[in-house]
């Protein structure tokens, strides 16, 4: 007999998953609507002409946004239902006592299913610190959680197709395994802040038990909660996106950040380190960028640059890291993602 729940848990739970199962066939529904409906709106109902300026950046715009929200909202769901089952405590007991490498390697695959944002990278460095996490492992998490996206991997797939998600994922990974071993191996534990190696480490506290009722619920408050905060970006990123697309000449790109220009990759990551934005933001950018002739490794290298090493965050772990650690931090994920980029410019 199951004694895991009571007769209404269960049948509100079922009820919950049948409300679900519902929302997904709506999904589907309505994102193999957007392309005709794009076109509809632009050449018939708007009477504007195929194939000119204007014409392309509406359609382009006008399927991209409704597109882009959708797998935005379909990923943002399931990583969070991943994200139930990885609490800041288990996260630190998992990486607890690897050495060096496989550390590395997992606290890197960790990075991808577990938030990082301004708020939680403080907490989560002393965390992992106060665990007797080495430090080149603790970097290999923070830069991995970032770099590697789940919005732009999605995004990416749908742009692009399965093999360029791939790739930028495992070049991602490759980013944070490297770059934090040249960390753990420089021996900088002289550049966090006194307080962290002053502070006790705490014991490690279970996580809360939930149903999965909860989880649903809290996939759900995350959508509204993240699609709320990034709706702005996706659209003005689509925006810039549609007028590239429409308006500017394949010949400049191609010349800027084509592989020809050697020196696109370097200037695509400082241009990129600077930039506050988000995958939602960078994506339509990007994928306008490589509909014109731009370089897969010079654009990704751009957005890597973006996501990877955003001023906010890096300026939050200021609280935690002294100026000369920020410094190795920047520069050896900058040199990483040019030598990525070089690399997919070289091999695609």
């Amino acid at each position: 007999m199951d004694h895991s729940l009571p007769r209404p848990a269960q049948t509100s739970q079922l009820r919950m998953f049948l409300l679900l199962g519902a929302v997904v066939a709506a999904w589907f529904g309505l994102y193999n609507l957007i392309q005709p409906l794009a076109n509809w709106i632009t050449y018939s109902f708007l009477h504007l002409q195929a194939g000119s300026h204007l014409g392309d950046s509406v359609a382009f715009f006008l399927y991209d946004v409704p597109k882009i929200l959708l797998l935005l909202s379909g990923m943002i769901f399931l990583i969070s239902i991943i994200r139930t089952f990885f609490s800041p405590e288990r996260t630190r007991a998992l990486l607890g006592g690897k050495r060096e490498g496989v550390g590395n390697v997992l606290a890197s695959l960790l990075g991808i299913v577990t938030p990082f944002c301004s708020c939680s990278a403080v907490p989560l460095f002393i965390g992992f610190i106060e665990s007797g996490i080495p430090l080149g492992v603790t970097f290999s998490f923070l830069i991995a959680a970032p770099t590697i996206n789940e919005v732009a991997i999605v995004m990416l797939f749908g742009l692009f197709g399965w093999k360029v998600a791939g790739l930028y994922i495992v070049s991602g990974l490759i980013i944070a395994v490297i770059a934090g071993m040249v960390i753990g191996r420089m021996h900088l534990e002289r550049y966090v802040e006194d307080f962290v190696w002053q502070l006790q480490a705490a014991g490690g506290v279970e996580g809360e038990k939930l149903t999965w009722k909860d989880r649903i619920l809290r996939a759900w408050d995350s959508v509204k909660e993240i699609v709320g905060k990034v709706w702005l970006y996706v659209i003005v990123g689509i925006a810039i996106g549609a007028a590239i697309h429409g308006y500017v000449p394949e010949s400049a790109l191609v010349g800027i950040m084509g592989k020809q220009a050697w020196w696109s990759v370097p200037a695509a990551v400082l241009v990129g380190v600077p930039l506050y934005s988000n995958a939602a933001g960078v994506i339509p950018i990007v994928s306008a960028l490589m509909e014109k002739g731009a370089s897969l490794g010079t654009v990704l290298a751009f957005m890597m640059s973006v996501v990877g090493l955003s001023l906010p965050e890096t300026i939050i772990l200021r609280r935690v890291l002294k100026p000369q650690l920020i410094a190795v931090f920047i520069g050896t994920v900058a040199v990483a993602i040019i030598i990525t980029g070089y690399l997919f410019n070289l091999i695609l």
